[in-house]
C-alpha cells in the first residue's frame, strides 16, 4: 500500500532507529568499560584483543527477566503498584499479538518504553539498581552461562552483555559478574537527569546486531573470531553476525534455527524451571520494559 503525503515507512522507520539504538548503545558501553577499568576480570591468559564473546541477559545468563525484577523492586519501593505493572504489561501484550504498527506507533512506544526514569538522575537510578540487584538478581543467575562466560574470560577475551535493558542495569550486572562490559538500552540524559526519551529505540532484535558491529568496529574485534549466546529467537540476527553462535536455554524457534544452522545447543534449565521462567520470555522485553515505564511515567517517587 503506497503511504500517504508526510507519512513514513514502518519498515524503514524501524531499521533506522535499530541502527541509532545499536551505535548509542556501543558508544555508551565504551565510555562505561573507560571508566571503570577497576571492575575487569583479570585474564589467566595473555589478551586476545580480535576474539569477545557476547552474551543475552534474559533466560540466558539470568532466570527470567532482568526488567521485571528492576520493576519488581522499583515497586517495593512505592515507584508505582503491582496492578499497574500486570495491567499494562497485558496491554502491551494485546498490542503486540493484535495491534497495527504504524511510524507513529512506533514512535509513541518508544518514547514510552523509559518515561519513567524522567526527571531522575542516573545516579539515583545507578543506586537504585545496585540494591535491586543483590534483593532479586544476584541469586538468579545460570551458573552454567556463567561458566561460559569465565571460560572467555580464561581465555584473554572481553565479554560483553548485549540486552534491552538499560545499560545502566545491565553494566552492574556485568560489573558484578566481573564481565568486561555491557550493551544495552540508551536513555537521553541532560546534566546527569533523565528526560524519558530513548536513543533510538530498545536495544532488541536487529538493535542488538547494529550494537553488536559497532563496538567491534570500535574495539577492533574479528566478528569471525566472536561468539554470541542467547536464549531468543528474537536475537537471531545478533547471532548471525558472529562467528559462533550457541542456543543457551533456548525457546522454540531458537532451537529450531539452531538445529537448521548448525549451531551448538545447551540448555540449563530443568523442565519445572523451564515452565516457571516461560511466562517473562513470551512477553518479551518490549512488554516488560513497557510496563515499567506505564506506572512511571506519570507518578512520582514516593520516599
Amino acid at each position: 500500500m503506497a503511504l500517504g503525503r508526510g507519512e513514513q515507512d514502518p519498515e524503514r522507520e524501524r531499521r533506522r532507529l535499530a541502527k541509532v539504538a545499536g551505535e548509542a548503545s556501543a558508544e555508551a558501553a565504551v565510555a562505561i568499560e573507560a571508566a571503570t577499568p577497576d571492575s575487569l576480570t583479570t585474564p589467566s591468559a595473555p589478551p586476545d584483543l580480535t576474539a569477545a564473546a557476547f552474551f543475552d541477559v534474559d533466560n540466558t545468563v539470568m532466570m527470567g527477566a532482568s526488567i521485571f525484577h528492576f520493576a519488581r523492586g522499583l515497586a517495593a519501593r512505592k515507584f508505582f503498584t503491582n496492578s499497574d505493572l500486570v495491567k499494562f504489561a497485558a496491554q502491551q501484550v494485546m498490542f503486540r499479538v493484535g495491534g497495527k504498527e504504524t511510524a507513529d506507533g512506533i514512535r509513541s512506544s518508544r518514547e514510552q518504553a523509559l518515561s519513567f526514569v524522567a526527571g531522575h538522575t542516573v545516579a539515583e537510578l545507578t543506586s537504585l539498581g545496585e540494591e535491586i540487584y543483590d534483593e532479586l538478581m544476584a541469586d538468579k543467575i545460570w551458573p552454567g552461562t556463567r561458566a561460559l562466560a569465565q571460560m572467555h574470560l580464561d581465555a584473554g577475551q572481553r565479554v560483553w552483555l548485549v540486552t534491552a535493558t538499560p545499560v545502566e542495569l545491565a553494566t552492574i550486572i556485568a560489573r558484578r559478574l566481573g564481565l568486561t562490559g555491557a550493551l544495552g538500552t540508551v536513555a537521553e540524559s541532560v546534566d546527569g537527569v533523565f528526560t524519558g526519551k530513548l536513543v533510538g529505540e530498545m536495544l532488541h532484535g536487529p538493535a542488538k546486531a547494529h550494537a553488536v558491529r559497532a563496538l567491534a568496529a570500535r574495539e577492533g574485534l574479528d566478528l569471525r573470531r566472536c561468539t554470541a549466546y542467547s536464549d531468543s529467537s528474537n536475537d537471531v540476527p545478533m547471532l548471525s553476525v558472529v562467528g559462533t553462535a550457541v542456543a543457551v536455554n533456548p525457546d522454540g524457534g531458537l532451537r529450531e534455527t539452531a538445529r537448521k544452522r548448525g549451531w551448538e545447543i545447551r540448555d540449563f534449565r530443568t523442565g519445572r524451571k523451564a515452565a516457571r521462567i516461560g511466562v517473562p520470555s513470551v512477553l518479551g522485553a518490549g512488554a516488560l520494559a513497557g510496563a515499567v515505564a506505564a506506572g512511571l511515567a506519570h507518578r512520582k517517587r514516593i520516599i
